[in-house]
């Protein structure tokens, strides 16, 4: 398949039908995130840099994000190239575009969770690293506890 035309963006938001159209690709290439809703994807772009998004013309065929803090650490998240274009080199290329953007590029550990596509990333440069994964799932989350003010220390300091 040839996909010299298909362009890959960052972006910072995504408009309300471009949120619809991942929300449909969500659907139907991603089984992790076949439920998100628009108002929750849209939190979490906004919490997220780079945003790549990738397009055939008008249409959105791919999808990735990522955090970090720009030095030590960084996850992506939600790799997702829709599967009429997959085996194009789309991802591989979705993923480089991700680590080459300046707040991935230098970063000393960048992490990713898969399912089923331990050897697609490992073809990309990513190793198992069975050591540090662990995750809490859905947890109550206790509001902060406020420290108190010590002299020298703006107000506002949270434990």
């Amino acid at each position: 398949m040839d996909c010299s035309h298909v362009q890959f963006r960052y972006v910072e938001a995504l408009t309300p039908e471009v949120l619809e159209q991942l929300q449909q690709l969500f659907r139907l290439a991603a089984f992790w995130a076949c439920d998100r809703q628009t108002e929750e994807l849209a939190t979490a772009i906004a919490h997220s840099k780079p945003v790549v998004t990738v397009w055939d013309g008008d249409r959105l065929i791919g999808f990735s994000r990522a955090t970090s803090d720009g030095v030590y650490r960084a996850t992506i998240w939600d790799v997702v190239i829709h599967p009429d274009y997959q085996g194009a080199g789309l991802g591989r290329k979705l993923v480089q575009t991700v680590l080459s953007h300046p707040h991935m590029s230098r970063v000393e550990r960048v992490y990713l969770m898969t399912t089923h596509q331990q050897r697609f990333y490992e073809r990309i440069g990513f190793e198992t690293n069975e050591t540090t994964t662990m995750v809490l799932f859905n947890q109550p989350v206790s509001p902060p506890v406020r420290l108190q003010e010590t002299a020298g220390q703006p107000d506002g300091n949270w434990r």
